[in-house]
């Protein structure tokens, strides 16, 4: 009985300090998605990706016309020439799709990459900064309040407008 009691005694204070610990844990919210894109970075980020972009698109474009250009010619000289020598323009042909293809792979690993590039150094500024003004305010806790990114509630304090003046917008 006197086991039970203590047991129970120190249930209750765990319980209590658990609690009262928990009541002082500062959490803070922030729209990092929202952050990230009204940086000034970002929107040159994005402007310097699109270029690339459409320096891809219009290659892939010039390559594409020039397989339909060759297509049409084979195509209306196909009744004057040899078995063998269509066969060897389809190969051509095929040659030419895959080179396409191949390319175009080659452009998606390439933008990948690039934008890993470009948007690394503007993602570890916001962090830093949304890690340095928390700090300063004494919160312990972060949430990403963006759409999607599991909170469900974000009730509490919003740094967005503490970390944009930090980053000088």
């Amino acid at each position: 009985m006197k086991k039970m009691k203590t047991l129970l005694v120190a249930i209750a204070l765990f319980v209590g300090a658990t609690s009262f610990v928990n009541a002082q844990s500062k959490i803070a919210h922030i729209n990092a998605q929202e952050l990230i894109e009204a940086m000034p970075e970002y929107k040159a980020a994005q402007s310097q990706l699109e270029k690339v972009q459409k320096t891809y698109d219009t290659e892939i474009k010039a390559m594409a016309k020039e397989l339909d250009t060759k297509m049409r010619q084979y195509d209306s000289e196909a009744a004057g020439k040899t078995d063998a020598e269509n066969q060897k323009r389809v190969e051509e042909v095929q040659g030419m799709q895959n080179n396409i293809q191949a390319y175009r792979q080659q452009a998606l690993q390439d933008l990948d990459n690039k934008r890993t590039d470009i948007f690394k150094p503007i993602l570890e500024k916001a962090q830093s900064t949304i890690q340095r003004v928390a700090k300063a305010q004494g919160f312990q806790y972060v949430l990403d309040s963006t759409v999607g990114s599991g909170v469900i509630l974000a009730d509490g304090k919003d740094l967005m407008a503490d970390v944009k003046k930090e980053l000088g917008m």
